[in-house]
């Protein structure tokens, strides 16, 4: 698998070697048989569909659609690992652990009808990028991101959007920003449903009294996320 060290360059893995490593389900039997795309389409498709994170719309699946192939490496950042996938759309999952094998099954579990690919032509480049961004969340990600959710899932990580760096909204507060004021419990559960970790920064809802609550990357993370953000 593709790695990156602590300043946010990639060692020299098998991201980039033409053979992509087997993907193996949670039982150990081996997944889909998967077929690599490299060169230009794809890569083109990616970049001409960047833009600002901030004010950039996400990207939904029409309904019945389905995934053909996900291209994904783990990086390693401050906070563990860090596993980048992204689809034909756009950045489709940013998660964070311990344990890079317990991130590719997460991944498998949430895409269990897509073709997962190990790394690809440029893509140490993408993970490269946001393994810089987690560590300096200000600095922004202008990479595209294909958000699978619900309306109310969606509209819940506009929410989180739309909270500035280096500040904290409550579950309530976020509820009533989305016309939805009795929501709270459903708002965490949208959090916790997130993805994307830091892109869509779930990290930044809190309790009403500022505390900590659960996150789904660990506490720790996210209170090392908040000290980040506040030391613009």
């Amino acid at each position: 698998m593709s790695t990156a060290t602590k300043n946010g360059r990639l060692s020299a893995t098998t991201a980039a070697n033409p053979q992509p490593a087997p993907v193996r389900r949670r039982d150990g039997s081996p997944a889909s048989p998967t077929t690599r795309k490299t060169g230009g389409n794809s890569d083109r498709r990616f970049n001409a569909d960047a833009g600002h994170l901030h004010g950039m719309p996400a990207t939904r699946p029409r309904a019945g659609t389905t995934d053909t192939e996900i291209r994904f490496a783990v990086g390693e950042c401050s906070l563990g690992a860090v596993l980048v996938a992204q689809s034909e759309r756009g950045i489709c999952a940013i998660l964070i652990g311990d344990d890079p094998d317990a991130l590719t099954r997460d991944l498998q579990d949430r895409f269990p009808r897509a073709q997962l690919i190990r790394g690809g032509a440029g893509f140490e480049q993408t993970v490269a990028r946001i393994v810089a961004f987690v560590e300096a969340p200000h600095l922004g990600l202008d990479l595209p991101l294909d958000l699978r959710g619900t309306a109310f899932q969606q509209r819940v990580w506009q929410a989180l959007r739309d909270v500035p760096i280096g500040q904290a909204a409550s579950y309530s507060e976020l509820a009533r920003r989305i016309g939805a004021p009795t929501a709270i419990r459903a708002v965490g559960s949208a959090c916790a449903a997130n993805a994307i970790a830091v892109a869509i920064p779930c990290h930044r809802a809190v309790r009403s009294d500022g505390g900590l609550s659960g996150y789904r990357w660990g506490v720790e993370r996210k209170r090392a996320l908040l000290e980040r953000e506040g030391k613009r």
